[in-house]
């Protein structure tokens, strides 16, 4: 093998040595060569396939060298046969040395590629005969296709002249198929425009197909040709005459053959509707009637398409509402029934009639339930007329009238909930007449009232059922009037203990007030928040006039009567400490205003009267009462000092009295007031009495200061004693320093 040479080992010493040498050249030539481009790579390939070893053969370590042959390349090709000799392998056991190859290759290879062009064109040569031969048999054919051709037209054109009148005919008959195809497809146009199909005829008149989406659209179509032909005959009637008078006629004839197929599918449409609309009414007839059967009252679209149709007729929505009312009726019975003797499902809710012995809410459970089943009614029947009052707020008074469902659905609902009256009345009339207790007449009372009001908002006024609670309120009520009249005549038939010297309200007092509270506290839970101020008032005066007026009147008679035979006891603060607790009872309650206000009166009456008595009372203990006296009732050309009561010595003595009594605990809290519940009213009955007391002592002082009354020495007489004769320091005393220096 010829062995490489490294181009970094030999390059210097080939430089140095040499540099012109053409074999240093052209080894630097060479060796500076670039392999790598795609060209050289292929024809390098191209030459291994060429001189490629044979893979057959055995191996052996000897190599047949060929000769060298310097002769013709084309005669070794003959000796040869297609490839140079250089390119066959030999057959048998040699096998060419790769390094022979090599040596070959340079030596032979134009010799070789030569051969190779050579080859390849003989192959062209021949495959191209190949085809030309094709060729000229395909000339052959074509030309004989030809032929036939020109035959074949020949033979056509002799039956077109032949069959000319038959073509003419088949084209009239052309013409006339595609004007009967136009005239049918309009008459299919308009046979499914103005006509039903069988399918849809079965769905309106046949009784095994129910009413459903086919159905309804069946009658959709129905009415929709039904006015289309409303249309097309009024327009046909509205055109302006002909103007051609040939072709008036068949104008006439044709408007008549319209006119009068308008008129029979009028006529057939009408039919078919009458069909369809009865059908619905038979059909919601029974589903009505079915209705009171199961508990679920859920309405299903066809039933709410079925009732929208049915308003067309309201003949048959009328009656089928008939059915509806009857049936709902019934079972709202039954079912009311139920609840009040067997209970809910397994016992649970128990029987309302268990809890009669409780009125309250034996009445209560009564009306709640009817108000339930009056709200599940109410949501039935909307949902059966689509109605959906979103804009309504819950307990707002329902408008009725507005609409034409509105109207329906308050008349079914007060169908429905009639039957329920009878039963309910005699029940809450026997409970309400049974009761002696006044504060539990006027629960029951407050709760009929209430769920009155609730039934005239969500039925109306004009119901049955909202009458029937109106009747059963207003009995309710006069129950409760004649049991607080009663016990309001009863409260005037108490006496009080003479033996008691206390002044606190009686034990009667008490227990009626008590019973006020209750009905004041019930009263005020049933309001709505929504009541005008006299509302208000207006709704609880009747009951304060019958409970508080005989209150009062048995607190002043029998304080009169006490105070005839006791006189010692002290009636005026008896009855300003009932007036008190009474005023006390109803002050929490904004509605009991005006009864206040009355009760304020009697006590302001009475603390002027009790101030009197305690003025006269005090100016008795502190001496001043006589000469307070002779300054009122002497003469007035009479000097006071001439008086018995006023006469110097007197005087000394009464003015010593008063002084003494200023020293006592007295002139701060007198012991009468002290019986007093309210100390507001005690310490001004007492400030008022001592604001007396201080103007009649200045009047004394007056009076004594004056030279008419002939008082020897009348400042030293009133200095004597306490005060000493200032009025101001009297004030201060009683501790109305404000009021004294305003003096």
């Amino acid at each position: 093998m010829t062995t490489a040479i490294s181009p970094s080992a030999s390059s210097p010493r080939l430089v140095g040595t040499a540099p012109q040498n053409p074999i240093s050249l052209r080894l630097y030539k060479v060796l500076s060569a670039n392999f790598s481009d795609d060209a050289t790579r292929e024809a390098l390939d191209t030459l291994a396939e060429l001189y490629a070893p044979s893979a057959t053969g055995l191996k052996g370590k000897e190599v047949k060298h060929d000769t060298e042959t310097d002769g013709d390349p084309e005669e070794d090709q003959e000796a040869t046969g297609s490839r140079p000799m250089s390119l066959v392998a030999p057959t048998g056991v040699e096998e060419v040395a790769a390094g022979d190859v090599a040596a070959r290759a340079r030596k032979n290879l134009r010799r070789d590629v030569e051969s190779k062009l050579a080859e390849s064109s003989r192959q062209f040569l021949k495959a191209f005969g190949e085809v030309d031969k094709q060729l000229d048999t395909l000339q052959e054919h074509i030309g004989l296709m030809r032929i036939r051709c020109d035959e074949a037209q020949a033979q056509l054109h002799e039956t077109n002249e032949a069959c000319k009148s038959l073509l003419d005919r088949a084209g009239s008959l052309r013409e006339e198929r595609q004007g009967v195809v136009v005239r049918q497809s309009i008459i299919s146009s308009f046979l499914a425009r103005f006509t039903l199909t069988s399918s849809e005829k079965d769905a309106i008149t046949s009784r095994d197909v129910p009413p459903g989406s086919t159905f309804f659209a069946a009658m959709d179509k129905a009415a929709r040709i039904q006015a289309d032909c409303r249309v097309l005959l009024t327009a046909s009637l509205t055109l302006p005459p002909p103007s051609h008078a040939t072709e008036s006629d068949d104008d006439e004839d044709g408007e008549d053959r319209a006119t009068k197929a308008g008129r029979d599918i009028l006529a057939v449409t009408a039919n078919q509707l009458e069909q369809a609309y009865d059908k619905v009414f038979r059909w919601c007839a029974f589903e009505f009637r079915q209705m009171g059967r199961d508990a679920n009252l859920d309405v299903s679209p066809t039933m709410r398409e079925a009732v929208r149709r049915l308003r067309e007729r309201p003949e048959l929505l009328m009656e089928a509402f008939t059915y509806l009312s009857q049936t709902r009726q019934a079972t709202l019975l039954s079912s009311f029934m139920d609840a009040l003797t067997r209970g809910g499902p397994g016992g649970l809710p128990r029987p309302i009639e268990l809890h009669a012995h409780d009125p309250l809410r034996y009445v209560g459970d009564m009306l709640a339930w009817v108000h339930q089943a009056i709200a599940a009614e109410r949501e039935f029947l909307e949902s059966l007329f689509g109605v959906r009052d979103a804009r309504r707020m819950v307990g707002a008074v329902r408008t009725f009238g507005e609409t034409a469902e509105e109207g329906w659905i308050a008349e079914l609902l007060d169908g429905a909930v009639k039957g329920l009256c009878g039963p309910l009345r005699v029940r809450v009339q026997q409970t309400v007449r049974s009761q002696e207790s006044s504060i539990t007449s006027y629960k029951i009372a407050n709760l009929v009232q209430f769920y009155m009001v609730t039934m005239q908002r969500t039925i109306g006024k004009e119901a049955l059922l909202s009458k029937t609670l109106e009747e059963l309120t207003e009995l309710a009520y006069s129950v409760f009037y004649g049991a607080i009249e009663t016990q309001g005549r009863s409260l005037l038939h108490v006496t009080l203990n003479l033996d008691d010297t206390g002044v606190s309200p009686p034990l009667a007092i008490l227990d009626h007030a008590q019973v006020l509270r209750e009905m004041m506290v019930v009263y005020e839970g049933s309001l709505l928040g929504d009541e005008g101020e006299e509302e208000l008032q207006a709704g609880f005066r009747d009951i304060l006039d019958k409970m508080i007026d005989p209150a009062l009147e048995m607190t002043l008679t029998q304080a009169d009567e006490k105070k005839r035979q006791r006189p010692t006891w002290d009636k005026a603060a008896f009855v300003l400490n009932t007036l008190a607790y009474l005023q006390g009872v109803l002050e929490p309650f904004a509605f009991t205003t005006e009864k206040r206000g009355v009760l304020q009166g009697l006590m302001e009456a009475k603390v002027l009267q009790l101030i009197e008595e305690h003025y006269f009372d005090v100016i008795k203990d502190a001496g001043l009462a006589e000469v307070a006296a002779a300054c009122e009732t002497r003469r007035p050309s009479e000097p006071l000092s001439h008086v018995p009561a006023a006469e110097p010595a007197a005087l000394q003595a009464a003015l010593k009295q008063f002084s003494e009594w200023l020293s006592g605990p007295e002139v701060v809290q007198s012991p009468r007031l002290g019986l007093l519940t309210v100390q507001n009213v005690a310490s001004r009955v007492h400030q008022a009495a001592l604001e007396r007391v201080a103007e009649t002592y200045e009047r004394v002082c007056d009076e004594v200061k004056r030279a008419e009354n002939k008082y020897e020495a009348g400042a030293t007489l009133l200095g004597s004693e306490r005060p000493f004769g200032q009025v101001r320091l009297l004030w201060q005393i009683f501790g109305l320093r404000e009021r004294g220096e305003t003096q």
